[in-house]
């Protein structure tokens, strides 16, 4: 079964950067698809973006043009670089594999920007 470790959260001011990892310890070549999920306190968690075998990607429009996913399958990681970060993107913020018909989801990391 894969592991998914987060890493690179944090607090910021608002308008700052922060860029999460996400590391697997398996090869992910051959996922379907990876992606970052966040809740914030209260909330449902909800998909951030996405980027699916072929490397395409897809984001929420909250978070589009100021957040980009990317990969790197030679070193099993995934990554979300945010930029112009705002308040309300305040969550947890958590890795998520899809294997087949199964899921894999990491601890999570946090993200809390103040204004």
């Amino acid at each position: 079964q894969v592991q998914l470790v987060e890493s690179g959260g944090g607090s910021v001011r608002a308008g700052g950067s922060l860029r999460l990892s996400c590391s697997a310890s398996m090869s992910i070549f051959s996922f379907k698809a990876m992606a970052w999920y966040r809740q914030a306190t209260g909330k449902p968690r909800e998909l951030v973006a996405r980027i699916i075998a072929s490397g395409a990607t897809d984001y929420a429009d909250s978070v589009r043009d100021r957040f980009t996913i990317s990969r790197n399958i030679a070193e099993n990681s995934m990554y979300l670089q945010m930029s112009s970060l705002k308040p309300e993107d305040t969550a947890v913020y958590y890795c998520s594999a899809a294997l087949g018909s199964a899921a894999a989801w990491g601890r999570g990391t946090q993200v809390t920007v103040s204004s």
